[in-house]
């Protein structure tokens, strides 16, 4: 299952949002139909997971930790607790509620973006912010593709 692209989509007055048609046909040709949404770690956006991939990161993390470490169990909690499950109603659509409207500053305007297997959702204004420049882009594109190779196979 592979999303990739960014798309312009806009909330509606309730909190609803239409799950661009792109990235709904590779959710059914997946099989997948349920999704999981939670707002992201690291950034201010939101990130739907179809059911199947938010269970592998859900079991990777427990797989990592210890059931018996309390600190280990507070933040097993605080991961899967954060999230909210998502049913597309018949035309596409699905609410995002508004708890997580406020906490990645979500007006109106949205973007989509395709991240492999996850779909993130950014305010227009947030997700500005967030890329680089392209000559920084390239540069450390550059810079982790380099060290990906062993020093032999550098030309």
């Amino acid at each position: 299952m592979r999303f990739l692209g960014n798309i312009e989509a806009r909330i509606d007055a309730k909190g609803r949002a239409f799950l661009p048609s792109t990235f709904r046909k590779v959710l059914q040709a997946s099989g997948s139909e349920s999704l999981v949404l939670r707002k992201d770690i690291f950034q201010p956006c939101l990130v739907l997971y179809p059911e199947s991939v938010w269970n592998e990161q859900m079991d990777a993390l427990r797989a990592r930790l210890n059931r018996y470490n309390a600190r280990h169990q507070r933040i097993f909690r605080q991961f899967v607790s954060e999230v909210e499950l998502v049913t597309l109603d018949g035309n596409g659509r699905f609410l995002i509620p508004k708890r997580y409207l406020s906490m990645t500053e979500i007006q109106q305007d949205v973007k989509f973006i395709g991240m492999g297997d996850t779909i993130e959702i950014w305010s227009d204004v947030k997700v500005e912010a967030s890329q680089m420049g392209s000559d920084e882009f390239g540069k450390a594109l550059e810079e982790i593709m380099a060290e990906a190779l062993p020093t032999a196979e550098i030309k």
